[in-house]
C-alpha cells in the first residue's frame, strides 16, 4: 500500500487495485448492458403484451391470469400436478370425450419441468408454469441473437450480427401468436431448445445439437423439424467427410427423444401409431395433404366470419412468401429444412384451424428475411416498425384468448 501523508501534494495513487479506474467504469457498464439487452428487449415486449391482455381481459369480464392458464394450459398444469394417470375427468378432448389414454396426447417435457420448479420453496404450480415459459423465452432470445450473428456473416457483415439478432428477438416476441410465450404452454420451452439446436448445427457443435434436439423431442411433436434439420446437416457433413464421427453421433442422438416418447405411447395404447391415433380421435388432427387448410382458407376469405380466421389465412400465405425469400437469400440449409418441415406439418394437417398460427410460432426462421431488411435501415425506422408490430401483436394475442371463443 502506498502511504500518503498530509501536505505531501496531490494524491496520485489509491490503495492497490481495490477500485476500478474511473475510465473503466463506462466500458464495464456498456458490457453489462450489452449482455442484458436481448433478454431485456424480449421481456419488455412480452410485458407490454401482458398489459394489453389485462386491459382486454377486463373489458371482456375475465381475468388475465385465467386467460394465461386457459385451454392446453389446464392440461399441462394437471399433468404437472398429477402425472398421466392422475389427470381428473374434467379435462376432455376437442369432442368433449375422455379416455384413460387422452392425456398421452401431451408431451412430458414441459409439465415435468414445471413440476420440478413448483417443488421449490414458495413457487407453486401456476408460478412454476409461467416462470418456465418466461425463462425459456429469455433463453430463446439469446439463441436468436447468436443465430443472427451467424447469418450476418453470410451477408458479408453489411450490418452487425448483433443488430440483426436483436431485431429478430423483437420480431419473435411480437409474432402473431406470441401470447402463448407468456402462457402455461410448451412453445417457449420448445423454441429455446430448437433455436439453440440450430445454432449448434450451424456452428458444427454436433453433440450439443443432438442432445438439444433430443430434449426438444420430449416437449413437442414439432421436434420432427429439428430432427430433420440436424439429420440433413449431418448427412452433408458425412458426405463431405467433415468432423469425423461427430455428425454420425448427432444423427443418432437427435431423434431419440421424439422416437422414445412415441414408442412409450405406442406401448401404453397397444397401437404402433398410438400417439397419432390419439390426435385423430381426440382432435381430428391428421395429415390430409393440406385439403382441410385449403377449405378453411377459402371459407374464411369468402365469409369473413372473424378477424382471427381471416388473419390466419393472410399470415399463412405470408409465411410461404417469407420462406421463398429465405431461399432466395440462401439461408443455411438446416434453417430452411427446419422451417419447411414445420410448415409442412402445419399446412398439411387437419385439426383445429384456429391453432395454425400457434403451431407456426416456432418457425422463427421465417422472420429472418424481415430482420435482414430492417437491419439495413436507420435506427429510427427500425424502432418505429418494431413498436408498431409489437402493438399489433399484443392486441391480436389478447383478442385470441379473451374475445375468440375457441381454442388456439
Amino acid at each position: 500500500m502506498t502511504q500518503v501523508t498530509a501536505g505531501s501534494g496531490p494524491v496520485s495513487e489509491v490503495t492497490g487495485n481495490s477500485f476500478p479506474r474511473l475510465w473503466q467504469l463506462p466500458a464495464k457498464a456498456g458490457a453489462i448492458v450489452a449482455v442484458l439487452t436481448p433478454g431485456a428487449l424480449y421481456l419488455a415486449v412480452r410485458q407490454f403484451a401482458v398489459l394489453v391482455l389485462e386491459w382486454m381481459a377486463g373489458a371482456n369480464r375475465m381475468s388475465a391470469g385465467s386467460a394465461l392458464l386457459s385451454w392446453d394450459g389446464q392440461w399441462y398444469l394437471a399433468l404437472a400436478e398429477h402425472g398421466y394417470d392422475g389427470v381428473g375427468p374434467g379435462l376432455v378432448d376437442a369432442f368433449h370425450r375422455r379416455s384413460a389414454e387422452t392425456p398421452l396426447a401431451f408431451f412430458p417435457g414441459y409439465p415435468v419441468l414445471v413440476r420440478v420448479l413448483s417443488e421449490l420453496p414458495g413457487v407453486g404450480l401456476v408460478s412454476g408454469a409461467l416462470a418456465v415459459s418466461v425463462v425459456a423465452g429469455v433463453v430463446c432470445s439469446y439463441g436468436l441473437v447468436r443465430l443472427g450473428q451467424r447469418i450476418s456473416e453470410q451477408f458479408g457483415n453489411r450490418f452487425t450480427g448483433r443488430r440483426l439478432g436483436l431485431v429478430l428477438v423483437v420480431l419473435f416476441a411480437s409474432s402473431p401468436m406470441a401470447v402463448v410465450l407468456s402462457m402455461a404452454y410448451s412453445e417457449a420451452l420448445f423454441c429455446a431448445l430448437a433455436v439453440w439446436a440450430l445454432v449448434m448445427v450451424v456452428e458444427r457443435h454436433w453433440l450439443s445439437a443432438g442432445v438439444l434436439c433430443a430434449l426438444a423431442g420430449l416437449v413437442r411433436p414439432s421436434a420432427a423439424a429439428v430432427v430433420a434439420a440436424v439429420g440433413v446437416a449431418a448427412v452433408i457433413a458425412i458426405v463431405r467427410r467433415e468432423d469425423g464421427w461427430r455428425p454420425w453421433a448427432a444423427a443418432v442422438i437427435a431423434p431419440s427423444g421424439l422416437a422414445g416418447y412415441l414408442a412409450w405411447v405406442a406401448s401404453r395404447t397397444g397401437e404402433w401409431g398410438g400417439w397419432f391415433a390419439l390426435q385423430q380421435r381426440g382432435w381430428d388432427s391428421r395429415f390430409d395433404g393440406g385439403a382441410a387448410t385449403l377449405r378453411f382458407s377459402v371459407n374464411a376469405l369468402v365469409s369473413g366470419r372473424s378477424v382471427l380466421e381471416v388473419a390466419t389465412v393472410v399470415l399463412l400465405v405470408a409465411a410461404i412468401v417469407l420462406f421463398a425469400l429465405g431461399v432466395a437469400q440462401k439461408l443455411p440449409v438446416p434453417l430452411l429444412v427446419y422451417a419447411a418441415v414445420l410448415m409442412l406439418m402445419d399446412y398439411a394437417s387437419n385439426g383445429l384451424m384456429s391453432s395454425k398460427l400457434r403451431l407456426l410460432l416456432p418457425a422463427f426462421v421465417l422472420l429472418v428475411p424481415i430482420a435482414v431488411g430492417l437491419a439495413k435501415r436507420r435506427t429510427g425506422t427500425v424502432v418505429g416498425v418494431l413498436v408498431a408490430v409489437a402493438s399489433l401483436s399484443a392486441w391480436f394475442g389478447a383478442y385470441a384468448i379473451t374475445s375468440w371463443a375457441y381454442a388456439i
